[in-house]
């Protein structure tokens, strides 16, 4: 497993970040983004979905309430998990996770898919130092995240 981290010195390099991870993801892949509130995981869903699915105009609502939003991308539908007021990892099954395992999930607060974690997905977790200044380390995809780093910590 590839363990990457970076500083992210602005919103932009958040988005530049989610970005070049949108080029790299595929059907069947899993995004599992952690953090405090304010880390960057918003900043980040709305930026890998605008470029996954072609559309800079993309709007992107977070699915806070409707704990999924699900959006067709040329390559495949890509669904967008927020699991805070998820009951439990059976109240999944209600909200299609098989079926949107087919194509790309982005989830927020994962940890509460319990078993139901992605064995290979790519970790994103978000830290924000005392400074305010915005940490991003990777965990997985090793066969495809390395160079991301670089890229991402370039000027936007």
């Amino acid at each position: 497993m590839t363990d990457t981290q970076m500083v992210l010195k602005n919103e932009q390099a958040t988005e530049q970040l989610a970005r070049a991870l949108a080029a790299l993801a595929q059907p069947g892949d899993a995004l599992l983004l952690t953090g405090p509130l304010g880390a960057g995981k918003s900043v980040f869903a709305r930026a890998f979905l605008r470029c996954f699915c072609g559309d800079d105009a993309l709007e992107v609502p977070s699915p806070t309430y409707t704990l999924v939003q699900t959006y067709q991308a040329p390559a495949c539908a890509v669904s967008h998990f927020d699991l805070w007021r998820l009951g439990g990892p059976d109240e999944l099954e209600e909200l299609g996770w098989e079926d949107a395992r087919e194509g790309v999930v982005l989830v927020e607060w994962p940890e509460r898919l319990e078993d139901l974690t992605p064995t290979e997905a790519l970790h994103v977790g978000f830290t924000v130092g005392p400074d305010g200044v915005r940490t991003v380390h990777l965990h997985g995809w090793s066969d495809r995240v390395n160079g991301v780093a670089l890229s991402a910590s370039l000027p936007a």
